[in-house]
């Protein structure tokens, strides 16, 4: 798993080295979203490539993609957020934006697995309600052991030749479920690329010196007055 997930890590260190140099030309706002932008493009490509059975290496490139639009949008989404915020109340605005983020954070990770383990539940209750010969009592228990187990129950499944056929139909289940939590993750990207249009070209510019931390130039303040 830690190898599957290396080029996500990977893709975030090598936008990192280029995101500040980028926002210098082009500001942080724009940074942003083209990071975004990267990440409906790495989730999407996610829900389009998994299937059952295959190996992790297809989910590599969108990995990476992910990856590196997390290292571009996280690094300038702070310069983004205290760009108008006065010197005197930055820690106020950082304090702020981090809670945010954590609030968030918790609240993607309830949705997103409520979206995988509730659509699991259905999918493999169906599948299993299609096969004969199998009580309702029964299907009830072994979609409570798939998806309680967030699917290691079907390793157990498989090494029964009575139960195999139900460790097929779950192994399909939850890569289903997978689609619809990444395109389910999608839609909310997207809401957050909607919105960060309307941030200014130039927010989040900033000059160099130690007296212009955070504040942004003439022709951004320009821009963002009117």
């Amino acid at each position: 798993t830690g190898l599957a997930l290396l080029p996500l890590a990977v893709g975030s260190f090598v936008a990192s080295g280029f995101g500040g140099q980028l926002a210098g030309r082009r500001g942080a706002a724009f940074v942003v979203r083209l990071g975004i932008a990267l990440e409906i493009v790495g989730i999407a490509s996610i829900g389009l490539v998994v299937r059952d059975g295959q190996s992790w290496w297809p989910t590599v490139p969108c990995l990476l993609v992910y990856g590196m639009g997390v290292g571009l949008a996280t690094a300038q989404l702070t310069g983004v957020v205290l760009v108008d915020v006065p010197p005197a109340q930055s820690g106020q605005g950082s304090g702020t934006q981090s809670t945010s983020r954590q609030v968030g954070s918790a609240l993607g990770i309830a949705v997103l697995g409520t979206v995988l383990f509730t659509s699991l539940g259905t999918l493999l209750s169906h599948r299993i309600e299609a096969m004969a010969g199998i009580p309702t009592a029964q299907r009830d228990k072994l979609v409570s052991a798939v998806v309680d187990s967030a699917g290691a129950a079907i390793t157990g499944l498989e090494r029964s030749p009575a139960t195999a056929a139900i460790a097929q139909a779950a192994r399909v289940a939850f890569t289903d479920a997978v689609r619809w939590t990444a395109l389910s993750a999608v839609v909310f990207l997207v809401l957050g690329f909607l919105t960060s249009l309307a941030l200014g070209r130039e927010q989040g510019r900033h000059v160099s010196g130690p007296d212009h931390d955070l504040q942004p130039d003439s022709e951004g303040a320009t821009r963002a007055a009117s």
